[in-house]
This record gives structure tokens, C-alpha cells and sequence, in this order.
């Protein structure tokens, strides 16, 4: 399965399901990212990381740690 690690700037994406247990999970869909919510890639820093996304109407910063535990289609 793809994970937002693996998107390409201009993608716009799909949550399929959230990874991760406990805090980190909870701090994720707290930011709105929730099954079944588009994502668009704005940017991507030079070197990979962190990765800006459009999110409900807003721009978020995720770093790719907390990206790849976002499984997309």
C-alpha cells in the first residue's frame, strides 16, 4: 500500500486507513487528516522532509515520520 512518504508534489491524494497507535495516531487525526479525506502535496522541502499538504481548506506541515504511518490511494 502507497503511504503519503510516497507522494509527488501536485498529487492530490486519499486516506485509506492511519498506521500508528496511542498519541501519535490521535495527534494525526486531530490535525484532520481522517479516513476517506482528501489530501493535496503543495510542497516538498529539498531534501524530503517536511512535506506541505492542503488539508480541509488549510496548509499543513507534516514531517515524514508521522507521513508514512498515512496510507493513501
Amino acid at each position: 500500500m502507497k503511504t503519503l512518504r510516497d507522494a509527488h508534489v501536485g498529487e492530490t491524494l486519499k486516506v485509506v486507513s492511519l498506521t500508528g497507535a496511542g498519541p501519535v495516531k490521535r495527534r494525526i487525526m486531530d490535525m484532520g487528516i481522517t479516513k476517506g479525506i482528501e489530501l493535496y502535496v503543495r510542497k516538498v522541502a529539498p531534501l524530503g522532509d517536511p512535506i506541505e499538504l492542503t488539508v480541509r481548506g488549510y496548509e499543513l506541515t507534516l514531517r515524514k515520520v508521522d507521513a508514512e504511518m498515512i496510507n493513501v490511494e
